[in-house]
């Protein structure tokens, strides 16, 4: 007979699985190539296409831990950014999660702080258990809103 997950258990699965989303933003947000590296599975995938569409632009999907941090850190590389991670909804099955998720993200040109993008997103996040830690294996992004000058963005 298979128990099912403690309380504890669960709680600490929960806030896991959210700290993998809070090192994913904060890798991208401090670029350290390290810690957003951590927050991925080798086979990662990164879906924007549909906050792009929303937004105006095409973004293609992005496949493989190391290819997601190159491709973010250097379309990225001109801005400041900041992403407010709120209301995160988790579902756990064995060692396989989702979640779903608001993301604010504040784009600042670094040469220009007056000119800026501001998006919330909704990700839709795939998880799985690695070890000690729960790594993202599949998102897809969403936008509900966006404000500001989208040629701020003209370098993604």
């Amino acid at each position: 007979m298979m128990t099912s997950p403690s309380f504890a258990q669960q709680t600490a699965d929960k806030l896991a699985i959210v700290e993998a989303l809070y090192r994913f933003a904060a890798g991208i947000d401090l670029r350290d190539k390290e810690l957003l590296a951590s927050s991925l599975s080798e086979n990662a995938v990164s879906d924007f296409r549909p906050a792009a569409a929303k937004a105006g632009f095409e973004y293609p999907v992005i496949e493989g831990r190391e290819t997601i941090v190159s491709s973010l850190l250097t379309s990225l590389s001109t801005l400041d950014t900041t992403h407010s991670i709120s209301n995160p909804r988790v579902t756990i099955n064995d060692d396989i999660a989702c979640v779903d998720v608001l993301v604010e993200a504040q784009h600042v040109l670094r040469n220009d702080g007056t000119r800026h993008y501001v998006m919330k997103n909704r990700y839709d996040v795939e998880l799985a258990r690695s070890g000690d830690i729960w790594v993202i294996t599949r998102n897809t992004v969403d936008n509900v809103w966006r404000s500001g000058e989208l040629a701020v963005l003209s370098a993604i």
